[in-house]
């Protein structure tokens, strides 16, 4: 009896936001195995939500996970490792300028920022909300975490749907602002000798000057450059797989458990999260368009054209944004080939996300 009415209990204290929660939470496991889309962290992420809204349940043990992985920032760091390691900058060393391409593609993050701020936001909360803009997973945990945003749970999930979205998301507003003349403009690719050493040097000088410019952004760009110097040293090889297949996707398990602690329904089913969800869509919008009109402006300076769609690979959702820019290329031209050049620009976007990241933080602490 003492079970039935328990059970009774537990019923009748289900409320309509909770079953919102499973409904999202069935939704995110429908995209991870339908759709595939990001499916080692959609479906852990579904499922935890699944989880911490039943009547009932007791969180202790997600929220153990939520305090070791996430509050200390073990996760992200752990995670840029394993990114770092599958990341090849050849096609960025062969072609530096697509560093431009790079930065051009986080103006969405400092306007999403603004807005953020103007729509009534706290200036931690709406530091926090910009970085979704990037669609860069990590980098939005570490940033909400280190603001400790009271809207992490929604940031944590906008920045992964969004860069699981990216093949559905980027098209058609890569369409909006491009002719098809534009699209189908060819870009030769003669990829240069990058040396062993330069590969080498790369990540190294990166962090130091990184570090210099964006110290707060020390600690990502410094983890996500060591795995890439695991993966050039030539030395360690098996542990450069390791990083790239095992602790990637034991730690991106981990980070979508953990990430459901903060998708409890009364912290989640609010006007400030629609909001959020909101601004992380306008901003992802803003960095694509940013990126293609910063192309654009360099075809009315140079006499040798870019096709402008590159500048939409300068986001981090690496490698989905320049597979986005080389399919559509191939759609107006069979034989347009655009995927080392949107390679290019959509590495230089992961590492310009992260140090736009610091900046953020930087620029807010200056502030307050």
């Amino acid at each position: 009896m003492e079970i039935l009415s328990e059970l009774f209990s537990n019923a009748l204290s289900f409320t309509w936001q909770q079953a919102l929660m499973l409904l999202i939470g069935g939704l995110l496991i429908f995209l991870a195995i339908r759709r595939e889309m990001e499916p080692a962290l959609l479906l852990p992420m579904g499922f935890g939500a699944i989880l911490v809204n039943l009547p009932g349940v007791h969180t202790e043990a997600i929220e153990t996970l939520f305090t070791a992985g996430i509050a200390s920032e073990l996760f992200p760091l752990l995670l840029f490792i394993g990114i770092g390691a599958m990341i090849d900058f050849g096609p960025l060393l062969a072609n530096p300028r697509m560093l431009l391409f790079g930065a051009a593609a986080q103006f969405g993050i400092f306007f999403t920022l603004v807005v953020a701020a103007a729509v009534g936001f706290g200036l931690t909360d709406a530091a926090s909300a910009a970085i979704i803009a990037a669609a860069d997973g990590p980098t939005s945990i570490y940033v909400a975490n280190y603001f400790h945003s009271r809207y992490q749970g929604a940031i944590m999930v906008a920045a992964y749907s969004y860069m699981a979205l990216v093949p559905i998301i980027q098209p058609p507003i890569i369409r909006a602002v491009t002719t098809k003349r534009e699209r189908m403009i060819r870009m030769e690719y003669a990829p240069g000798a990058v040396s062993r050493a330069t590969r080498i040097l790369f990540p190294i000088l990166v962090t130091a000057v990184a570090g210099a410019v964006a110290p707060k952004s020390a600690e990502l760009i410094g983890f996500l450059m060591f795995g890439n110097l695991i993966r050039e040293c030539g030395v360690l090889d098996s542990l450069s797989q390791s990083a790239q297949h095992e602790l990637a996707n034991l730690i991106t398990l981990l980070l979508g458990l953990s990430v459901s602690f903060q998708m409890k329904a009364e912290q989640f089913v609010t006007r400030e999260t629609l909001l959020i969800l909101g601004l992380g869509l306008v901003g992802f919008v803003f960095d694509t368009v940013g990126g293609v009109l910063f192309a654009k402006v360099l075809n009315l300076l140079s006499r040798k054209k870019v096709n402008p769609m590159i500048g939409a690979a300068g986001i981090s959702a690496f490698p989905m944004a320049s597979r986005v820019v080389h399919r559509l290329g191939q759609e107006e031209d069979p034989y347009n080939f655009l995927l080392m050049h949107a390679a290019g620009a959509n590495v230089a976007g992961q590492i310009a996300s992260v140090i736009a990241g610091g900046l953020i933080i930087t620029l807010v602490e200056n502030l307050l």
